[in-house]
This record gives structure tokens, sequence and C-alpha cells, in this order.
């Protein structure tokens, strides 16, 4: 196939999406400043367990090398469901309404958190190319109750997504949690957000009981192209009246040694949100994106109850189709002999209660 000029920018637009490759038409960009620690050397994040992203060479061979294997999606593949939640849950109830992709919101102890928010049709640093939705989101935007608290684990743009973070700040005001670096790129696009960087192993209380804590998780960031890792990532253990959810937006797999460190630091878990797509070719994508087999492994490690499945269905980052993930994790629960309720992919607009 030719490489178009088309097809070059939405590639990368795609790959910006996916893995934080850096963005040519992107300018220069404020980042973090502050003290060397054991995961930041004065200029850049690094995990000591995790592995560096992949080269500039690397991502030629795997968008435009010969033999790459690209599943077709269909254009529009809409889901059955739509979710209008309540405007709060009380009690020791929590409610997760999955909005698609890596967004949800969970409802406990009278709060409303979003965790990613992404509404917008695209998740690319261009607006007429890269990653294009493939389904709504499960709650319409003028569906949902007032916002309180946003979580964002990092600056891929199919996590970190400017535009409904400005959106949500407009309507509702929340506060936003988020690691350290990704504050400071929220607030050079909109000084309104009330963003707040926090280091792995913050504990920040939300209110009514809730807080959450910041954890290690191997992956790593990227928006433009001098900012490769000079803002952190991480994932979130939130502390709920009905128990801890840890909520895994993006990450590798590795040894299983993160999983496992949550597991010690954090349990027991009642629930675990770990995502089970974007992992093809495997060999591009293992040391950032876990497949369905890795995310069994990941919930054997963390040890939480039961699990539920995201980061597949919505947007086309990778090369597997648009139900490989879904099929694979049957495939890999009934490999480890797990339960099938005990791991639990939804479409949008599902709601889940514990």
């Amino acid at each position: 196939m030719p490489i178009t000029r088309r097809r070059f920018l939405g590639s990368f637009a795609g790959l910006a999406a996916a893995i934080g490759v850096p963005s040519l038409w992107m300018t220069y960009m404020k980042t973090y400043d502050g003290p060397v620690s054991d995961h930041f050397d004065g200029l850049h994040f690094f995990d000591p367990d995790g592995a560096p992203p992949k080269s500039l060479g690397e991502v030629l061979r795997w968008q435009f090398g010969g033999g790459r294997k690209r599943a077709a999606w269909p254009d529009w593949a809409p889901s059955p469901h739509a979710d209008t939640p309540p405007p709060r849950v009380a009690g020791d109830k929590v409610r997760l309404s999955f909005v698609g992709h890596a967004s949800w919101l969970i409802q406990t102890a009278g709060l409303n958190i979003l965790i990613d928010p992404v509404w917008s049709e695209r998740v690319s640093p261009i607006g007429f190319a890269g990653p294009k939705r493939h389904n709504d989101p499960g709650i319409a935007f003028d569906k949902l109750p007032d916002i309180d608290v946003v979580l964002v684990s990092h600056g891929h743009y199919d996590h970190l997504d400017i535009a409904t973070l400005s959106k949500l700040t407009a309507s509702f005001s929340p506060r936003v949690i988020t690691p350290l670096g990704n504050d400071v790129t929220m607030r050079e696009n909109d000084s309104a957000i009330r963003a707040e960087g926090f280091d792995w192993n913050d504990r920040v209380e939300l209110g009514n009981g809730v807080a959450v804590t910041l954890v290690a998780t191997r992956h790593w960031s990227a928006r433009g192209l001098f900012d490769r890792n000079k803002a952190l990532w991480a994932s979130f253990v939130l502390e709920t009246p009905a128990g801890k959810i840890y909520i895994v937006c993006d990450s590798g797999y590795g040894e299983g040694k993160h999983f496992r460190r949550v597991a010690e630091a954090h349990g027991p878990l009642r629930l675990a949100i770990l995502p089970i797509g974007a992992y093809e070719p495997r060999w591009f994508m293992r040391d950032q994106h876990m497949n369905p087999e890795d995310a069994v492994k990941a919930l054997a490690d963390c040890g939480a109850q039961t699990a539920l499945a995201h980061h597949h269905g919505t947007f086309q980052l990778t090369d597997e189709a648009i139900d490989a993930p879904v099929q694979a994790l049957a495939e890999a629960l009934k490999g480890a002999d797990v339960p099938p309720e005990r791991f639990v992919a939804l479409k949008p607009g599902q709601v889940v209660e514990v």
C-alpha cells in the first residue's frame, strides 16, 4: 500500500494516542520541574521495573514495514446500552458505569468520580486524522450527574482529553487528580482546569471517606516532540465504602511485579479494572499494553475478588480486530480455570453495582 500523506498523518496521530509517539506538529510545552527521586532523574520519569518506549525506527517498522496485518474494524459498532446515572449514590454501594475505552463513572458515598474521561470524536493531536470513535459514549455528556472528581492516569491522547476536561470544568469545575506533570499540561491548555499533580504512593482524600492512592504502573507518557516521559503515569487504588478498587488504565505486564506490589501494599482488593486491548503486534506492544492472557495473570497477582475489562472496542489504536480482546479474554479465563463471571467485559452503557 503506498504511503500517502493522509495515511502518514493518520498513522502518526493514531500512534500518539496509542503509545504517545511524539507528534511532529506539536510545539514545545512546559513540563514538570521537581526534585530527583527513585523514578525521576530531574528531567525524565522512569520505571525501575519497566521498559523504555520503542524507538522511532521500531515505530516505522510497525507502521510501514512489510507483513503488517491490521484488522479492519466496522465503521460503526454501536452498543445496545446507554446509561442515565442517578444524581448520587449513597451508603456503602458503588455504581460503575462503563463509558467506553478507559472511561468510567464511579458513584459512591455521595461522590461522582470520572476515570480518564474522553467524550471527543477522535483521540489525536490533530482534529482530522487519528483514531475515531466506533461507538458513542455509554453516557451522553448531558446525562452526566454533577462531577466532583476526575482521575486522569497519564498524558496519552486516549486518556488525557483536554477538550473533555475543559467541558467538564465549564459544567462542574471538578478536582482533577493526576500524576506529576500532567497537571502542567492541563493548565497550559486551559488554566481553569483544577488540576492537582501527585507522585506514586501519594494518598489523596476525596471526601466522604473516599480516598485514592496513585501507584506505579508499567507504562510511559508523551504528548509532544519534547516531552517524552516528562510527565508521570500511574494506576489508582480507590478506597470506597464497599472496598478498594484497583484501576489500571494502561499497563504492560512484565513479570507482574507491579500487580503483586499493589496486593501487598493495598490488599485485599474488592475489584480490579484491567485493560485487555491495544496489544498487537505483540513484539511492539508487549512492554506497555497487556493482552487478555496478561490481564488474567494480573488479576491473579493483584488478588482482586472480581475484575472488569476495558481499553477495547471503541478506538482502533493497534492491529487486532474489534472483538478479538473479548474473545481472547474468554479463552484466557478458560485456560487459567477462572470462572468467566469473575472477569467481565462490558459494553459502553452497561452498569455494575458492588
